[in-house]
């Protein structure tokens, strides 16, 4: 056997030996064929790592949103939801930490949206990120309404903004800003120029799309009684002492921020028009800021399903997600006048200290 296995062993020796002239003959005819076929794939190897490249800068600058990309995410475009949880790090909060391009900054916001609540605030943030000059931070900060937030410093604060080029404004949103009695004071004492938006709807759609969300909330402690049996006291009286009333008499509120902020400062949105007529109003919203007119008729879409407008950036479409638009009860006629009545003398103190006349019904 071991005879056999040494025999082998020689013959394969033998037919290695014999090949190698063999092989060096079949390298000189096929040299050209394999020279190419390397090209080829060298070549095809190139092209990969360059598309991987280029891929990755516009995955790169789609999360920046430098000063030629397009918008991030659309979620909401009408109305708005004040959100009771903490500020938590997000996905995306810790992709923007991982990439940073040249020359960008997380930056102290420029410009602030404070309110109101179920105004439609969620709607105007997204709208002005159709600007490519404009940077939006993610979800709603709090920093200048909850003590907590706002003992952990400015540091903090502009660790929750998102990287920025020199040339982009950033923006930030929290509807409770408006209600809070400390936030115009602390906004100013970190910028004295910060610009101001308020956006405003006629403030009994408000009370109600306020009374809806706070019904439709699983985790909220809820009442079982009607938005009727709330806003009208037994002796037929409005109860003022309701939250969504409260935060519906809006002159009130206005009255403190002026007290602290000069009224060029303050944009006040008309939230009904901007769900109408999305781009005359941005328009003005752009001046205001300093932006070039760049939101038009072709950033929206009527969607005739939802009865709203939504976005279009290039040929992405977004509309609200399925929280958004909800139904509202339907409140007797009765109470909708009675509310209307009261809010108009309180409408009408509006209009004075802001010279602006919105034309909200007094029936």
């Amino acid at each position: 056997t071991s005879g056999k296995a040494e025999h082998r062993r020689v013959l394969c020796r033998r037919r290695h030996v014999r090949s190698l002239p063999h092989i060096a003959r079949e390298w000189e005819l096929r040299r050209p064929e394999l020279c190419a076929r390397y090209r080829c794939v060298n070549r095809n190897a190139k092209m990969l790592v360059l598309c991987a490249t280029v891929l990755f800068l516009l995955g790169g600058l789609h999360i920046y949103r430098g000063p030629n990309s397009g918008p991030q995410t659309l979620d909401d475009i009408t109305v708005d939801e004040d959100t009771s949880s903490s500020v938590r790090t997000t996905q995306d909060d810790r992709t923007y930490r991982r990439l940073r391009f040249p020359k960008t900054s997380r930056r102290l916001p420029q410009a602030i949206i404070i309110g109101v609540r179920k105004g439609g605030t969620r709607a105007l943030l997204e709208m002005l990120f159709l600007h490519k000059s404009v940077q939006k931070a993610n979800g709603e900060v709090h920093f200048f309404d909850r003590d907590d937030n706002y003992e952990r410093g400015l540091d903090w604060y502009r660790r929750r903004m998102p990287y920025s080029f020199p040339n982009q404004i950033t923006i930030e949103k929290s509807p409770s800003y408006f209600v809070t009695p400390e936030v115009p004071e602390r906004i100013k004492a970190m910028n004295s120029s910060v610009k101001l938006l308020l956006i405003l709807r006629e403030p009994v759609i408000r009370a109600i799309s306020d009374y809806t969300q706070l019904h439709s909330n699983p985790m909220a402690n809820r009442s079982s009684r009607s938005f009727e049996q709330l806003v009208i006291r037994p002796d037929g009286t409005v109860n003022t002492n309701y939250r969504p009333i409260a935060v519906s008499t809006y002159h009130k509120h206005v009255y403190r921020w002026l007290d602290v902020f000069p009224r060029e400062q303050l944009f006040v949105v008309n939230g009904d028009r901007l769900i109408t007529d999305p781009v005359s109003e941005l328009n003005r919203i752009e001046t205001f800021l300093g932006l070039e007119h760049r939101i038009g008729s072709d950033n929206f879409y009527f969607n005739r399903t939802k009865g709203f407008y939504c976005l279009r950036y290039d040929s992405v479409d977004k509309c609200l997600k399925e929280t958004k638009g909800r139904k509202h009860p339907d409140v007797r006629p009765d109470v909708v006048s009675k509310l209307r009545e009261h809010f108009g003398h309180h409408n009408q103190k509006l209009y004075d200290i802001l010279g602006q006349d919105f034309g909200w019904p007094e029936k």
